[in-house]
């Protein structure tokens, strides 16, 4: 045990190391937020500057619930609804664009990529509609209910692009993104919630109900490792230098090297789960947790740099906007705080919970709501 803390340690200042000469490559695109966490790594990271105010522009009505994130892409922002509808929104004006209606409710995000949006549904079909006029192009059937939103990556060996997604069938799913057609499925042992992340250009990273974490090939689909963790995860891992960050529900989180398969550390706070799926810097990891507080946590060493305090649980997964940070709490707030120590600079009470996570676009802000309306903020400074 004491070597294998000495090598974890060792591998900690290395990875310090490394991030004081090479820092995360996060997305350069500033106008667009087209994934669930902004990058197929899942990082929950955008390089976009925000003002110190939240005003609210527009709100749409999607129906009686929203569970289901914000993506924007080309100026178009897409969501689903319990209703089943996919709503294309023009991010302006707020104005609906086109919609789509799938058999049952969909909760899982969209993910767009080269004109399609790609879109699971409670009813276990996972759609890839055009983006511009929502037309049908092909629809993917599983044997369960897909929860989490698709993944977008390209095989290392064939260069096809691929679509990659979970579901309650116990799968994940690898699928020919042009034809909708299968290419390999991988079975775990229970219902998978979270979104597929991609590693390395490579392997596939995920975890589930099972209460273990998978790499997978991305060519094939065969396992590389598992490591039993500590109970069931209902969120996404992200992933940056080779390690994986994720909570579970058994009241910790946690990181993993990827390419060992060793917990490099455990961090437990209070005795509540995490459903909010981890943001990543060069220096922290930000959580939601359902003890009402938000976590920033060390990234090298695993321990607590703040914590700040809301009202209600946060499921929201949040974003880091260069020195921000956005989310959404179960008391009904959107909050936007510092990133360097955790104080509130801004808020808006829309009085409804929010689980979803926010999209940023050129400044705005825009998130659903389980009131089941999507708000755009405008982050104007005051005066």
């Amino acid at each position: 045990m004491r070597a294998q803390a000495m090598k974890l340690i060792l591998k900690n200042l290395l990875c310090s190391v490394c991030l004081a000469v090479a820092p995360i490559a996060f997305s350069a695109d500033v106008t667009d937020w087209p994934r669930h966490r902004g990058d197929s790594s899942l990082k929950g990271f955008s390089s976009q500057k925000l003002g110190k105010a939240l005003k609210l522009d527009w709100v749409f009505d999607a129906g009686d619930f929203l569970k289901s994130s914000v993506v924007v892409s080309g100026g178009i922002a897409y969501v689903g609804g319990d209703t089943g509808i996919i709503h294309a929104l023009d991010i302006k004006s707020g104005k609906e664009k086109w919609k789509y209606k799938t058999s049952l409710g969909i909760e899982a995000p969209p993910m767009v990529h080269e004109g399609k949006v790609y879109i699971g549904s409670t009813d276990g079909f996972l759609y890839a509609l055009d983006a511009v006029n929502g037309k049908l192009i092909w629809k993917y059937e599983t044997q369960g209910e897909i929860m989490g939103a698709a993944n977008q990556a390209n095989r290392p060996k064939t260069k096809d692009s691929v679509i990659v997604v979970g579901s309650y069938d116990n799968f994940v799913h690898c699928i020919d993104a042009k034809a909708g057609k299968i290419l390999w499925r991988f079975e775990t042992q229970n219902y998978i919630n979270g979104v597929p992340t991609i590693y390395n250009d490579k392997y596939v990273v995920f975890g589930g109900c099972d209460s273990v974490l998978y790499v997978v090939n991305l060519e094939d689909g065969k396992l590389i490792r598992s490591v039993e963790v500590e109970a069931p995860i209902a969120a996404s891992v992200a992933v940056g230098n080779g390690v994986g960050y994720v909570g579970n529900m058994d009241r910790a989180v946690m990181a993993f090297d990827l390419e060992s398969g060793e917990v490099v550390w455990n961090y437990r706070s209070k005795n509540f789960p995490y459903f909010s799926s981890p943001a990543i810097t060069d220096k922290h990891v930000l959580i939601g947790g359902r003890d009402k507080g938000l976590h920033c946590i060390k990234r090298v060493s695993g321990k607590l740099e703040w914590r700040f305090a809301a009202r209600g649980r946060i499921d929201s997964s949040p974003v880091v906007a260069v020195d921000k940070v956005i989310f959404g709490s179960m008391d009904g707030k959107l909050y936007l705080i510092s990133l360097e120590d955790g104080r509130e600079i801004a808020s808006y009470e829309i009085g409804e919970p929010i689980s979803s996570t926010p999209a940023l676009t050129g400044g705005r802000i825009i998130v659903g709501c389980e009131d089941g309306k999507v708000y755009a903020f405008s982050t104007i400074s005051k005066k």
